[in-house]
Order: structure tokens, then sequence, then C-alpha cells
């Protein structure tokens, strides 16, 4: 078994799929009409995905997911290399924190588009 994608809501799925795309080499899979008339971007590889979805509704923030019951509280990436989507991260506007070096591999995390936050994650 594989995971092969989680829904999140956002309020402008193409503009947070043309970043994730940008920092993670990915490409959008697929994007139109979704649920409840809102509008979704498929964005990733050809194995797994984000589904960045927008609700025609007006949003409202979720607060510390760290402290909710089915919080989302980091999507965790692993990449080649770390150093070279590190300084990616740093142009475009993100602060990389909480950085480590145990096994099974390096890391750092990023609050990114739409406040989301991304655990960087290389085993090379």
């Amino acid at each position: 078994m594989k995971l092969e994608h989680v829904n999140i809501t956002v309020p402008d799925p193409k503009a947070s799929a043309a970043i994730l795309c940008d920092l993670f080499g990915w490409h959008v899979r697929w994007e139109g009409e979704a649920k409840d008339n809102g509008f979704t971007v498929h964005v990733g590889d050809e194995d797994s995905y984000l589904a960045l979805y927008a609700p025609n509704l007006a949003l409202v923030p979720t607060g510390n997911t760290y402290s909710r019951i089915g919080g989302l509280n980091h999507v965790g990436v692993v990449v080649e290399d770390i150093e070279v989507v590190e300084e990616k991260v740093k142009q475009a506007g993100y602060t990389p924190h909480s950085h480590g070096d145990y096994e099974p591999g390096l890391r750092f995390y990023f609050d990114g588009p739409d406040g989301i936050e991304f655990e960087v994650v290389s085993y090379a």
C-alpha cells in the first residue's frame, strides 16, 4: 500500500500549486471543478499528489492544528538535494526552521503557502 494523495483546503489553488511546483519540481496533474461549486488543482508527481481545494464560500483559518483533532500538522516531502530546495524556499520568501540531522536523514521545516507547514527530508 501507499499514500496516493492528501486533500487540503486553500484560498487559491492555482497560486499555491505554482509555488509548490517551483519548490519541489512537481507538476499539475489535473485541475477543474470540484465539490460544492469549488475548484481543485492536483499537484505532485506520477505517484502521489496534493489536492488543493477551494470551496465556493468564505474560508476560516484553522488556528493551531497541533491542538485540534484531525488537524493537518505538516506535509513531509522527500527531496534529492535538500540544500537546493532550501535555497528555493528562501528565495520564495519562506523561512526554514527546525533543522535536524538524525536517522534516517536530514530535514528542515518551513511554513509555506497558506500557512501549511512542510517538512523537507533527504535520505541521500
